[in-house]
């Protein structure tokens, strides 16, 4: 029998365990480092822009006088923006995915397609503002109004929606569908009526953070000559608009002729943070009631 060095052995562990203390610690300064950045970032953010949020401001028009700015138009923007991205998401993004899961023969054109959906998803976003200059401002000759920026702003997001509905419809339990062709159901009956309820919560969640990256993208808006100017309030898909972000990149800049400016983006900031921290929660409750529900 093989003699066992106990002295080596113990040697060996305690290298592991340290090994093991030195990664757990490594870990824990590089998680501390981004909280406290993150920290750092909301705190000069609120404490710059929160004393610029009121009722004024949250209800007035673009003004070059920074203590008469107000950010409807931005807001009415990003609303209408969403009105465009949310329903061209859903149906295209759902759709691709029903078909890609349910009625796509298995084999290389389906991988194909699957392969380059997904690595859509990692394109620069400043590719898709590209694209959308190309095909709605110019070829379509929409120019920089709502529904130009919308599509834009859908085939950035549709990736996230497609990928994330197809492993909702994956999650949902075979014996379900199997139960319901065994009773006599179609196919599109079995997908109406059984799969997409009960992958409703991952879809929805999907669609919603993917909304929630629309609002947040300015690249893209950039592009395609998307306007911070003094414009009226955009009341439908045709007019031209402007968005949160957009306003804060040109208050950003404005920051260099004076401070004002940088107080106006920080409040903007905030307003965008909240508005992002709504969706998120959205999302959160929508996935926990229809979980509970099917």
């Amino acid at each position: 029998m093989k003699h066992v060095d106990t002295a080596q052995v113990q040697k060996k562990m305690n290298a592991r365990l340290l090994t093991n203390t030195l990664a757990k610690i490594l870990f824990l300064l590089s998680t501390l480092f981004g909280l406290i950045v993150l920290v750092i970032l909301l705190y000069r953010v609120i404490s710059d822009g929160l004393n610029w949020i009121n009722f004024d401001f949250l209800t007035g028009k673009l003004s070059t006088q920074p203590e008469r700015a107000g950010i409807m138009g931005a807001i009415l923007g990003t609303f209408w923006l969403m009105v465009v991205v949310g329903p061209v998401t859903m149906f295209l993004g759902v759709g691709t995915a029903i078909y890609l899961e349910l009625y796509a023969k298995k084999g290389r054109l389906q991988s194909f397609i699957q392969t380059n959906i997904a690595n859509l998803a990692g394109v620069p976003s400043i590719v898709y503002g590209i694209l959308g200059m190309t095909i709605f401002v110019r070829a379509l000759d929409f120019g920089n109004i709502v529904l130009a920026g919308g599509l834009t702003m859908s085939l950035l997001v549709l990736p996230i929606v497609v990928v994330a509905s197809q492993e909702a419809i994956r999650a949902v339990p075979q014996h379900l569908s199997e139960a319901s062709y065994g009773m006599g159901a179609t196919k599109w009956q079995t997908i109406k009526k059984i799969l997409l309820p009960a992958a409703l919560p991952g879809i929805l969640t999907g669609a919603i953070l993917s909304l929630s990256r629309a609002i947040g993208e300015t690249a893209p808006l950039v592009v395609i000559g998307i306007p911070a100017l003094l414009i009226p309030f955009p009341g439908n898909i045709m007019d031209k608009f402007t968005v949160l972000p957009m306003q804060i990149y040109y208050w950003t800049l404005d920051s260099a002729l004076t401070a004002e400016y940088a107080n106006l983006a920080a409040a903007t900031i905030v307003v965008l943070l909240i508005v992002l921290f709504v969706l998120n929660a959205t999302a959160i409750i929508i996935r926990n009631k229809f979980q509970k529900k099917y």
